[in-house]
């Protein structure tokens, strides 16, 4: 049974930040609010945790596109390398915000992802899950909660995504109605920016 907590976003209960670390800590699936669409993850750093998720979206953790949710980007160059002085300004100029950005895979990748070349990277533009990352010491995993219809609908209501996930996640966060549209996906990985998907962050400047 997944338990349900409110967290307001404007003022993150330190207590209630903490139950969703201690969660995660031990191995546990977390459904949280972001700036864009709710984010389904888990401990970068708990192998199992990884597996489980990979599990639950069917995919092997050597071919998932999952991206790290990071609480700044002051750990950057532990999971991504060869970030030059335009494209950190980049980086600097749109994060926190409702994108994901592509980069070259750094040294610092747990094992479950050895050997992926690129890394995707979010600073969301919402306080809890970056209180989260922060109060855990290192990213989570993240990948978008959708409906399962033939047309892609994000969930946005956390009690209905805790009622439809209730056997197969640990905790979900209520942090208010989220957004359905996902994060725009730009790629620095060759030190031009391209834009991948068009979602919730204005990407004019490099179209």
């Amino acid at each position: 049974m997944a338990e349900l907590i409110k967290i307001y976003p404007e003022n993150p209960d330190p207590r209630r930040i903490e139950q969703v670390v201690e969660v995660l800590r031990r191995g546990g699936l977390v459904i949280y609010p972001t700036d864009t669409v709710y984010g389904l993850g888990c401990d970068i750093g708990n192998y199992k945790a990884v597996e489980a998720l990979c599990r639950l979206k069917h995919v092997k953790p050597e071919k998932a596109n999952f991206s790290f949710i990071c609480s700044d980007l002051s750990n950057l160059s532990m999971y991504a390398r060869q970030i030059d002085t335009p494209a950190f300004k980049i980086l600097k100029r749109l994060l926190p915000g409702p994108y994901t950005f592509i980069l070259p895979a750094g040294p610092g990748l747990p094992k479950a992802f050895k050997g992926k070349k690129t890394v995707g990277i979010r600073v969301p533009d919402n306080p809890i899950p970056r209180e989260i990352v922060r109060a855990l010491g290192n990213p989570i995993i993240s990948t978008s909660v959708y409906d399962t219809d033939e047309i892609l609908e994000y969930t946005t209501d956390p009690s209905l995504i805790a009622e439809r996930m209730d056997t197969v996640v640990d905790l979900v966060i209520d942090g208010g109605y989220g957004g359905n549209i996902a994060s725009t996906v730009i790629s620095l990985v060759d030190g031009h920016p391209q834009v991948l998907r068009q979602g919730a962050g204005p990407a004019d400047e490099f179209l």
